[in-house]
């Protein structure tokens, strides 16, 4: 599409140096309800909003996810 401006590349997730980590994206060019893109390593999109991502973000800041890794045993 002309006059399209590319995605914003925001952040890299890495695993550990693992290749295909996901990337996080912005696409100034989308409805507010897609503006954010993630892509894993197979190319694979999810598109949101920046409010469903700052939710998303605030409920793993929250401990949302902390049951699917087990506590560091000393």
């Amino acid at each position: 599409m002309p006059g399209r401006k590319p995605l914003e590349h925001v952040f890299t997730f890495s695993g550990a140096g693992d290749p295909g980590c996901p990337d996080l994206f912005l696409d100034h060019d989308a409805d507010e309800a897609r503006r954010v893109v993630l892509v894993d390593g197979r190319g694979a999109r999810i598109q949101l909003s920046l409010a469903q991502l700052n939710a998303l973000v605030d409920d793993v800041k929250d401990g949302a996810l902390d049951r699917l890794f087990p506590a560091e045993v000393s």
